[in-house]
């Protein structure tokens, strides 16, 4: 039940934004982020994002599959990190059910252009900070634990295991 409950506030933050900062870690012993749209979040809470078979995020996966994707909204005030192990996915059916337009951007191919490959994260821990209150609601209450003293109450942080 605890698991249901946490793949669907990942599903829903995630879907909202669809973008993240995808960080990988190189062989250099260096953090590298790019910015990744979500391909598909499945029921199961795995993350599903195209790429190119030969680009240097995939060499840093193969060496290092753990992998840190970072969503942000400020608009709404809401950011999640999600913490997982990537590997890649040959599947056909995936690839075609997951494709769009702006995937053809990147892979004029297709399905079929042969540097096209699919990552999967596999989520084990995401966080996740939601003040989705309005930004006059936020800034009182920031004004009110300064003038008071006491910390704001600037909505839910959690942090959820897979």
């Amino acid at each position: 039940m605890k698991n249901e409950k946490n793949i669907a506030i990942l599903k829903e933050m995630a879907e909202s934004v669809r973008t993240c900062m995808f960080t990988t870690f190189s062989s250099k012993d260096e953090f590298g982020s790019r910015p990744m749209g979500t391909a598909k979040i499945e029921d199961d809470g795995s993350l599903w994002f195209y790429t190119n078979a030969y680009s240097p995020k995939t060499k840093e996966i193969s060496k290092e599959n753990n992998v840190l994707l970072a969503y942000s909204d400020p608009s709404k005030n809401t950011y999640l990190t999600v913490k997982g192990k990537a590997e890649f996915v040959e599947d056909k059916v995936r690839k075609e059910a997951y494709f769009s337009p702006f995937i053809k951007a990147w892979f004029p191919d297709g399905i079929e252009d042969p540097r096209l490959t699919l990552i999967k994260v596999t989520p084990e821990e995401a966080e996740y900070w939601d003040a989705s209150a309005s930004k006059i609601v936020v800034l009182f209450s920031l004004l009110k634990a300064a003038v008071t003293g006491t910390t704001p109450d600037l909505g839910q942080h959690e942090t959820m295991k897979f």
